[in-house]
């Protein structure tokens, strides 16, 4: 079952889109699955699931594009997001 994008996800969607203008996108809030874990916050938006696809990543290795939407979401990942799985295509 998928969830509705809380403000923190629609903020880091919004910043996905806008850094790399992606051919797919999908942004999963997973944070229902960790509550109670180490790093869960207790109103959810802390655990996140993004694939995606974009021109921007061509002739980047996966560390490299994995290190582009660490930086385009650094504020999120400081501040709320303690997990961020990541799938590039």
């Amino acid at each position: 079952m998928q969830i509705d994008l809380g403000p923190v996800g629609q903020i880091m969607k919004s910043k996905l889109v806008a850094a790399f203008s992606p051919s797919v996108l999908e942004l999963i809030d997973e944070s229902n699955q960790h509550h109670g874990h180490s790093g869960a916050h207790p109103s959810g938006e802390s655990h996140f699931r993004v694939k995606i696809s974009s021109a921007a990543f061509q002739g980047k290795s996966r560390v490299q594009q994995h290190r582009l939407i660490n930086e385009a979401l650094a504020d999120e990942l400081k501040a709320r997001v303690h997990a961020l799985a990541i799938e590039t295509i």
